[in-house]
């Protein structure tokens, strides 16, 4: 079981969240309650799961919260494209953010498939 912080798949989800937050910054008032909080809670889970699920005991409660954080970024991925087509974010913007949320998905699902490896504890 690793720190999260140590996970390479941590760390882009942080990185993640954190552009997702400055992105929204700049939304309509209007969308607070809609694609800022959404996108938000988004981003947040992908990295806090990960964070929550390597401080549990064991492969199968591990590999139960990065099952969620790549729901969570899967959710993101739309809320994003919803954003973009909404004239909400720029297509620089908007590919600036996806290509982190690509590259967050991607070392998650890595991850996922190797704690999957690990015997069942």
């Amino acid at each position: 079981m690793s720190h999260y912080r140590q996970l390479a798949a941590g760390q882009r989800c942080h990185e993640l969240a954190l552009a997702v937050y400055k992105a929204t910054e700049r939304f309509p008032a209007s969308e607070r309650f809609g694609l800022v909080s959404q996108s938000r809670r988004a981003a947040f889970s992908a990295a806090a799961n990960i964070a929550e699920g390597a401080a549990k005991r064991g492969s199968r409660e591990f590999r139960r919260y990065l099952d969620i954080a790549i729901g969570s970024l899967a959710e993101l991925s739309y809320a994003l494209l919803l954003a973009h087509d909404l004239a909400l974010l720029t297509a620089a913007e908007f590919e600036a953010i996806d290509q982190i949320r690509h590259r967050a998905g991607f070392l998650t699902w890595r991850l996922y498939q190797a704690v999957s490896r690990r015997r069942t504890e």
